[in-house]
């Protein structure tokens, strides 16, 4: 690790409460790059001098940093097997569920999954927290405004139920943002929920290093209740389940022990 990226971490996380050293070094290395050259600095610690004080600009380093590419239903197979599947067996124990949506960016994920919970639930019977280490990502997830890109995996029934349609963009229904709870969290530094029946958190863990993932994954085991239930996405399959008390019961679900 280069002495200026190193000093930069260090003091960055001083400043800002996230450890850059957890994140996999080469693909934060050529975002943050790629960031300081375009604000005409020549190195991390030039950049971070600047950021020090200029808190507008802070705020667009952390949203380079973050990775806010989401879209409605993304992956579909994969929603599908939580409806048809996940949902039906857990909903046999429990009258409510308490679920977590875990780094969920711009919001897609958690209204997806208030949109498929509303199928097997009244309205008031759940509520999703829903947390991001971008405030920005957070606001823009609040409002519930997407271009239609967005939606394009999105199945129609859904779209017409809980969508509202102007020209070139859609906003979620104010009954679904309604249970919804978005919070700032960082998952590295900040204390999980508990007792929960259902986390999501998919395509996220891909950019931490493989001892911030164990950790990550030994604190989602341990937040989530006895058969509680794991959602990861499809680059992020746990080799060793057994070591957090997991076990597989479909690719990229696992339930706790």
């Amino acid at each position: 690790m280069s002495s200026d990226y190193e000093q930069f971490i260090q003091s960055f996380y001083h400043l800002s409460g996230i450890d850059l050293s957890q994140y996999k070094e080469a693909q934060m290395k050529r975002r943050l790059t790629s960031f300081y050259e375009r604000k005409g600095f020549d190195s991390f610690l030039g950049l971070y001098e600047e950021v020090k004080k200029d808190p507008i600009l802070l705020e667009e380093l952390l949203d380079k940093m973050t990775i806010n590419v989401s879209e409605f239903y993304r992956n579909g197979a994969r929603w599908d097997i939580l409806k048809q599947r996940i949902l039906p067996d857990l909903l046999q124990a429990n009258h409510s569920l308490k679920v977590w949506s875990a780094a969920c960016s711009t919001g897609e994920e958690p209204y997806t999954l208030a949109m498929i919970l509303r199928e097997f639930l009244p309205l008031l019977q759940f509520r999703i927290l829903a947390t991001d280490i971008d405030e920005n990502a957070i606001f823009k997830a609040k409002a519930g405004k997407y271009h239609e890109r967005s939606i394009q995996e999105l199945p129609v029934a859904y779209k017409d139920k809980w969508l509202i349609q102007h020209d070139q963009w859609y906003e979620v229904r104010d009954e679904l943002k309604k249970r919804i709870e978005y919070k700032k969290h960082n998952l590295l530094n900040d204390p999980f929920p508990q007792e929960l029946d259902l986390i999501v958190c998919r395509n996220v863990l891909i950019y931490f290093t493989e001892e911030a993932k164990y950790k990550l994954y030994k604190k989602f085991a341990d937040s989530l209740k006895k058969g509680g239930i794991l959602f990861v996405g499809s680059t992020e399959q746990i080799f060793r389940p057994d070591e957090f008390h997991l076990k597989v019961i479909s690719p990229f679900f696992y339930q706790k022990l």
